[in-house]
């Protein structure tokens, strides 16, 4: 498990689902489930948005994001 904070920008995302996916600055995939917002405010991601998230690592070894939030500046 990470505890390392990374940024990246929002590539896809179902709020339905509550799952998507986002590119890192240095340009790997991450995934986004239902337990990667970590900021009870965020009601919807938008492609394109800056986040700052931990990386944790799947049973089956994806990438997955954790404690999610909005870059503001």
């Amino acid at each position: 498990m990470s505890q390392v904070t990374t940024q990246g920008t929002i590539r896809d995302y179902d709020a339905g689902s509550r799952r998507g996916s986002l590119l890192t600055d240095d340009r790997h995939e991450v995934l986004i489930d239902d337990r990667s917002i970590g900021d009870d405010a965020i009601r919807d991601l938008r492609i394109g948005q800056r986040v700052r998230f931990r990386v944790d690592d799947g049973d089956d070894g994806a990438r997955i994001a954790r404690d999610l939030r909005l870059v503001t500046f």
